[in-house]
């Protein structure tokens, strides 16, 4: 994964695609900690690409509103109960929505689009959406840049468990097949009697 590959899943990641933003992240830590990518340029685009799909989808919301509501991708990331819920906690908390919605996996795009259609300010919502993302990306970066030998670890770890489950999946598969033959019905014989 290239820094360009970094930028594009990053940010349509961000657009409410069901990637989480955590993956390429930490790929991006463990990446740079293996010197495949340069942690100096690949932490700021991951910064860069989280940033720019949360500004389109306020842009979005702020621009074409309730008419965005109306497409199925939308209304998919966005139900009208989840929108009213948005809208009435950016009426009391005002843009403490948009800080929190940044640290919680399946609400971002949701609450961002939302921040467009009730009119937060622009400037507010990017300086609290960047502070916020100045605490998690830096967070989840270097936490994988850290401790890429125990995350490298856990996936060979997880790989030799599935050849286990596989080989019990299997060994079940024939014991039920053996169970649930009826003892009547035809097998294959060695050699036919005439």
């Amino acid at each position: 994964m290239g820094y360009v590959g970094l930028l594009l899943v990053l940010f349509t990641a961000s657009l409410g695609v069901p990637i989480p933003e955590e993956l390429p992240i930490i790929t991006a830590g463990i990446l740079s900690s293996q010197m495949v990518l340069r942690w100096w340029i690949a932490l700021p685009v991951c910064f860069v690409g989280v940033l720019s799909g949360d500004i389109i989808l306020y842009w979005v919301g702020h621009h074409w509103g309730e008419t965005v509501l109306g497409w199925p991708p939308v209304r998919w990331v966005l139900s009208p109960a989840r929108e009213e819920q948005l809208k009435a906690g950016y009426r009391t908390h005002g843009v403490k929505i948009v800080f929190t919605a940044r640290h919680v996996i399946g609400l971002r795009a949701a609450a961002f689009l939302t921040a467009g259609i009730s009119h937060v300010p622009f400037w507010k919502f990017l300086t609290v959406d960047a502070v916020a993302a100045l605490v998690s990306v830096p967070f989840g970066f270097f936490l994988a840049f850290l401790f890429a030998d125990q995350v490298q670890q856990i996936f060979s770890d997880v790989h030799r468990v599935e050849r286990w489950l596989g080989l019990a999946v299997l060994v079940v598969i024939a014991v039920w097949v053996a169970i649930v033959a009826p003892p009547g019905s035809p097998r294959p014989s060695m050699a036919r009697k005439l």
